[in-house]
C-alpha cells in the first residue's frame, strides 16, 4: 500500500470509529499536537503524515501500524472483544455491553437489526434461574474460569450485581427499536448447554434442571408476546403504553451467523460474534453496507410475523416451545 492510500485508510478508519458527536480534526489535533489547521492538511492528504506522528495516531486508536502499511484491496479493520479470566471479566463484558445499549439510545435515530442462529444474549435476562445459568455454563464450560473447575450448578451462583446488570441490559435494549431474524434452530445451541450439563453432573437435582427449562419457556413466551405486539417490553410490564418498535422475522432459508448491524444517525456498525461471548466490530462503510444488503435480502425471503401472520407465528413459537417440552418430559 502506498503512503498516501495508507494515510487515507488511516483517517478513514478513525473516523468510522469515533462517535458521531466528536470532531475528528480536534482528536487529531490534540494526539499530535498541531493546530486545527495541520490537523486538517493530514486529513486532507495535503500534508503527508510522519512516521512518528502515524505511530501516536496508531497508538491512541489501537491499530497496528505493521497492519496499516501491508493492508490490501478489500481489507477490513476490527475492534475485538474477547472476555478472559483476568484483564477483561464477564462482569466488566455485561457492563460494556450495557454502555454500549446506552450508547445507542442517546442517538436521535437508531436501530439494530440482529440475524440470529441462537436466542440473541440479551433475550437470556428476562428471568432469574435462566440468567443464574447462562452465567454459570459460560463461566465453567466456555471460559473455564478455575473457581468454577469443581463447582455444580446453583441458582445462587451469580453474584446480585451480576445478574442486575444483566436485567438492567434487557431493560435498556428494549427501548432500541429493533428487527431480529430467526431460525427454528435458535434455540437448539441453548438446549444442547443444558442437557450437557445434565449429562455431565452439574446439577444436583431434576428439580434444578425443570426450572431452567421452565426458565427458557416463559423466555420464549415473553418473546412471542413481544412479536405479537410488535413492541418490546418487560415481563409484567404493560405493553398498551409502549410504542410499536419490534420486527420479527421467521428464516426459514438459512440458519444465521450472529450478526448485528447498528445504525445511529445514519453511522452503520456491524458486529460479528465468535467463540459464543465474544465479538469483532466494524464502521467499514463499504463492509457494512454489504451486509445490509444481504440481511435486506434475507429479509424479503423471510415472513414478518410480528403483528401480522397470527397462523406463521403460531407455527414458529410452537416449534421452538415443543422442544422445551419434550426435554421436560424426559426429565
Amino acid at each position: 500500500m502506498s503512503t498516501t492510500s495508507a494515510q487515507d485508510f488511516l483517517f478513514k478508519r478513525i473516523k468510522e470509529m469515533l462517535p458521531s458527536d466528536e470532531s475528528m480534526v480536534d482528536i487529531i489535533s490534540e494526539v499530535l499536537h498541531v493546530s486545527s489547521d495541520s490537523a486538517y492538511r493530514r486529513i486532507r492528504g495535503e500534508t503527508p503524515i510522519l512516521l512518528d506522528e502515524a505511530h501516536l495516531l496508531c497508538q491512541h486508536f489501537h491499530f497496528s501500524i505493521d497492519n496499516l502499511f501491508n493492508l490490501k484491496p478489500g481489507a477490513v479493520l476490527f475492534q475485538s472483544t474477547r472476555i478472559n479470566n483476568q484483564q477483561y471479566s464477564y462482569e466488566k463484558y455485561i457492563s460494556d455491553l450495557l454502555d454500549l445499549i446506552r450508547h445507542i439510545n442517546s442517538y436521535k435515530q437508531k436501530d439494530i437489526i440482529y440475524l440470529t442462529k441462537d436466542v440473541p444474549i440479551i433475550h437470556n435476562f428476562y428471568f432469574s434461574p435462566l440468567i443464574a445459568f447462562r452465567y454459570f455454563f459460560w463461566m465453567k464450560s466456555i471460559l473455564q474460569h478455575p473457581d468454577f473447575d469443581n463447582k455444580g450448578f446453583t441458582m445462587n451462583c451469580i453474584s446480585p450485581e451480576i445478574e442486575s446488570l444483566s436485567k438492567e441490559l434487557a431493560k435498556e435494549y428494549i427501548k432500541v427499536p429493533s428487527v431480529e431474524i430467526w431460525n427454528t434452530e435458535c434455540i437448539n445451541s441453548t438446549i444442547s448447554q443444558i442437557e450437557f450439563c445434565r449429562d455431565s453432573g452439574f446439577f444436583s437435582s431434576v428439580a434444578d434442571v425443570k426450572i431452567i427449562y421452565e426458565a427458557l419457556e416463559e423466555t420464549i413466551l415473553h418473546i412471542k408476546a413481544q412479536a405479537e405486539a410488535g413492541k418490546k417490553f418487560m415481563p409484567k410490564e404493560e405493553s398498551m403504553s409502549k410504542t410499536g418498535n419490534f420486527q420479527f422475522f421467521y428464516n426459514r432459508v438459512i440458519l444465521g451467523d450472529n450478526t448485528i448491524l447498528i445504525n445511529t444517525d445514519g453511522t452503520r456498525s456491524a458486529f460479528l460474534n465468535y467463540d459464543v461471548l465474544n465479538y469483532m466490530s466494524t464502521r467499514d462503510e463499504t463492509f457494512c453496507s454489504q451486509c445490509y444488503e444481504d440481511i435486506s435480502r434475507l429479509m424479503r425471503k423471510s415472513t414478518l410475523i410480528s403483528q401480522t401472520s397470527e397462523k406463521q407465528r403460531n407455527i414458529f413459537f410452537n416449534i421452538l416451545l415443543s422442544k422445551i417440552t419434550d426435554r421436560k418430559k424426559n426429565l
